[in-house]
C-alpha cells in the first residue's frame, strides 16, 4: 500500500496541507497522515450554535506582505478583510498594543505626553517602531522612561506568564523585539494582505486537500507505522523509497536520541455569554496580576458580527507541555534547546527522501504566511530531486 505513495505527508496542518497540494498539482500520489481526529492542525475552528466560528487554539489572523503565499491561499477560500486590532489592561486602562501615541494620550498626562511625544517624533519619526532595547539605550531620560514603563507595563509580567521564566531567564532577543510604535495607526499588523476566511480555516484547508490525488487518513498515529533505522525511513517495517514530509516533533520521530525538545502549552477556557459583546474588540491583553494572558471574542472576526447574538470568548492560560496531555502551541527559545533542535535537523539532512516542515518540525517560530512559503519553496526543491 504504501510504496503506492510518491509523498507520505505526516500532519494535516498547513505545512502539510501546503505541501499536499502541491505535490498533487505536480501529478504526485500523496498519502496524508493525521493523529488528530479533524485537519488543518491548529488552525482548526469549527462553527458553534450561535453561528460564531471559533478557533479551538486560540485566534488565528492571516496577515502577510508575500503576495505569492497571499494568491495560494486566495484559491481555497474568501477573505473579511479584517484588520487586527489589540488592546491592553495597564494602569487599569485598556490601551492600544502595541505601545502607540494613542496609548501614551490615554496613560499620561497631558503635559507629560507632548513633551515625550514630542521627543519621539523629532529623534525617530513619525510613522517608526523602536525596539524597547533601542529605547533603553538613549540618553535622554523620557525616552529612558517610555522605554521602561512599556518593559514593566507591557512586555515583563505578560511574558513571564507566557513562558513560566523569570526576566532573567527569558532570552533579550524576545524583548528586542518589542516596539514602540511612533504614529496613531493602532492595527497590530501593518502588512499588505490581512484577512480571516470567511467560511473559516479548517474549510480552507479541507479545499486545499480535495485533490483527486490526495489520501487522507485521519486519527491515525503515523509513528505507529513509520520509524528511521541505518538513516533509512521505514513504513510497517519495509524500506520507503518515496518522500517523506514530517511536520511533528522532531524528538519523537528520531525516538528522542538527542533528547526532548521543550516547548511551551495553553489552556484555552472557553465561555459563553448571553449578552452580544464581552469586550470592546477581539483581542485584549492582561499583562498584570491574572492568572491569563489574554481574552478572545471571536465573533469579531466575522463580517456579520454585528447580527449574532450573545457571544463566545476564550481565556489563555499559558501552561508547561506535558506530552500525552496537552498541545504543543510555542518553541521554548533557549540555547541547549536550539543546540538539541539542530541536531535533529542534522540527523533529517542526512535521510535523503525526508523533509522537515513547519513549526514544531523545524522547531521555530512561523506566521502561516511564511508556513505557506517555506512549503511551496520545499516542494520546488522535492519536485527537482524527483526529476532526477
Amino acid at each position: 500500500m504504501w510504496n503506492s505513495f510518491d509523498a507520505v505527508i505526516v500532519g494535516a496542518g498547513l505545512a502539510g496541507s501546503v505541501c499536499a497540494r502541491q505535490l498533487a498539482e505536480a501529478d504526485k500520489k500523496v498519502l496524508v497522515i493525521e493523529k488528530k481526529n479533524h485537519l488543518a492542525g491548529h488552525c482548526y475552528d469549527y462553527l458553534s450554535e450561535k453561528g460564531i466560528y471559533v478557533h479551538k487554539y486560540g485566534p488565528h489572523i492571516f496577515h502577510t506582505d508575500d503576495e505569492a503565499a497571499w494568491r495560494f491561499a486566495s484559491r481555497f477560500t474568501d477573505w473579511h478583510f479584517y484588520h487586527h486590532e489589540v488592546l491592553g489592561l495597564v494602569d487599569g486602562k485598556r490601551v492600544p498594543i502595541p505601545f502607540n501615541l494613542n496609548s501614551m494620550e490615554k496613560l499620561f498626562s497631558p503635559a507629560m505626553f507632548a513633551r515625550i511625544g514630542e521627543k519621539l517624533i523629532d529623534t525617530f519619526g513619525f510613522g517608526s517602531r523602536v525596539p524597547i532595547l533601542k529605547l533603553r539605550e538613549h540618553k535622554d531620560p523620557d525616552l529612558q522612561f517610555v522605554a521602561e514603563y512599556v518593559y514593566e507595563k507591557v512586555f515583563l509580567q505578560y511574558t513571564m506568564k507566557q513562558w513560566g521564566k523569570s526576566p532573567e531567564e527569558i532570552d533579550p532577543s524576545v524583548s528586542g523585539r518589542v516596539p514602540v510604535v511612533i504614529s496613531r495607526d493602532n492595527r497590530y499588523f501593518h502588512d499588505r494582505f490581512q484577512g480571516i476566511p470567511e467560511q473559516g480555516y479548517t474549510a480552507m484547508v479541507e479545499r486545499m486537500l480535495d485533490h483527486r490525488n490526495i489520501q487522507l487518513m485521519l486519527q491515525t498515529d503515523a509513528l505507529e507505522h513509520l520509524s528511521i533505522e541505518d538513516e533509512k525511513i521505514l513504513i510497517s517495517g519495509k524500506s520507503y523509497a518515496g518522500m517523506v514530509i514530517y511536520t511533528g516533533m522532531p524528538d519523537e520521530l528520531f525516538q528522542f536520541a538527542y533528547g526532548k525538545l521543550p516547548y511551551r502549552s495553553l489552556e484555552l477556557v472557553f465561555e459563553e455569554h448571553g449578552q452580544d459583546y464581552y469586550q470592546e474588540n477581539a483581542l485584549v491583553n492582561y499583562p498584570g496580576n491574572y492568572e491569563f494572558t489574554r481574552i478572545t471574542e471571536y465573533k469579531y472576526f466575522q463580517r456579520n458580527h454585528r447580527s449574532i447574538r450573545g457571544t463566545i470568548i476564550s481565556r489563555e492560560h499559558p501552561e508547561e507541555y506535558v506530552r500525552g496531555v496537552n498541545q504543543p502551541y510555542y518553541i521554548e527559545k533557549t540555547e541547549e534547546a536550539e543546540a538539541m533542535a539542530t541536531e535533529y535537523r542534522r540527523a533529517a539532512e542526512g535521510i535523503p527522501n525526508l523533509h522537515l516542515a513547519g513549526r514544531l518540525a523545524e522547531y521555530r517560530y512561523y506566521d502561516m504566511d511564511e508556513v505557506i512559503g517555506a512549503g511551496m519553496r520545499m516542494v520546488n526543491r522535492i519536485e527537482r530531486v524527483m526529476q532526477h
